[in-house]
């Protein structure tokens, strides 16, 4: 048993840094179009998510959601909003924007926690109250001081957890739900690759060979940390899952300030202070719930034996 939390903390680990430092990836494929790269992103992770579904699946359990067609259309709404959420991120990574994709990341979670409280009627705890109150705090100070909203860390935060939200009525293994996400836009995606190779104005007449290379890895590079993820979140607790979540943002902020020297001044340090505190809150919200709960099992175990 400990040998397996051992395995899923590792795998989370894993996973988180991957995220992290994928803004590296995609600013290898420069001076490929960001709207290039998110094609051949999609196409690719259809490909992989075909082979790795069949690999575990039969093909009557692969086809089985398109049986209902909500289910169907639920994973399309799904598809273009996650879509847009990777087209946004990857175009700000190779804009120079990558400190605004950490901000987005580390809000996301409190996004995704104002939808639970509004869609599904899920309880705002104090302190995940205070850790909303603190992130639009953070908001705030960037308007008040830059004259802007922060557009591309909301956009970036409200379209996951819309995302998240659609997600959560689907009752689906996650390989065959990033599946369905993909597959139905793939083929317009292929029709569109060919004609931009033809015209020359995709990847090959703009790229060099390596990164024509790197470009048709995305699909792995995307699918290999939902992999460790969904590995991850068999064997460890939800809380562990959520800590290690803010690695990503961190290690992409890291990247940002001092390996893509991006500007970031004490106002900008300020509302990252503001959005860690309030994390703080939300960590400790998390942990407090998850330890309350296990006391109530154990109680409930003791009564019952």
């Amino acid at each position: 048993m400990k040998k397996n939390y051992e395995k899923g903390f590792f795998a989370a680990l894993g996973c988180a840094g991957l995220w992290g430092i994928l803004p590296i990836y995609w600013k290898s494929l420069i001076p490929i179009p960001s709207s290039t790269i998110i094609i051949y992103r999609i196409l690719m992770i259809a490909v992989v998510c075909i082979i790795a579904a069949r690999f575990k699946y039969s093909w009557s359990r692969i086809f089985s959601p398109l049986k209902d067609w909500r289910t169907s259309l639920k994973f399309f709404i799904a598809g273009l909003i996650v879509t847009s959420n990777w087209s946004i991120y990857i175009w700000a990574v190779n804009s120079g924007h990558i400190i605004q994709t950490s901000i987005g990341y580390y809000i996301e979670p409190l996004v995704v926690c104002i939808f639970g409280a509004i869609f599904f009627k899920e309880k705002l705890t104090v302190y995940k109250s205070t850790a909303v109150i603190l992130a639009a705090a953070s908001v705030i100070v960037i308007l008040v001081h830059y004259g802007q909203v922060p557009g591309i860390a909301l956009i970036l935060a409200t379209t996951f957890a819309i995302y998240s939200a659609i997600k959560k009525t689907v009752d689906q293994p996650p390989v065959i739900s990033l599946l369905y996400e993909t597959i139905f836009m793939a083929p317009i995606m292929l029709c569109v690759i060919v004609w931009l190779e033809l015209h020359g104005a995709g990847a090959l007449g703009v790229g060099e060979s390596y990164q024509y290379f790197l470009l048709l890895l995305c699909g792995l590079a995307t699918a290999i940390p939902l992999g460790l993820f969904a590995y991850a979140a068999q064997r460890t607790s939800m809380f562990v899952l959520g800590l290690t979540e803010y690695l990503s943002p961190t290690l992409a902020l890291m990247l940002g300030i001092f390996l893509y020297k991006e500007p970031v001044d004490k106002v900008l340090i300020m509302a990252f202070g503001l959005i860690w505190i309030g994390l703080i809150f939300f960590s400790y919200g998390e942990f407090k719930s998850g330890k309350d709960s296990k006391s109530s099992e154990d109680s409930q175990n003791v009564k019952a034996s």
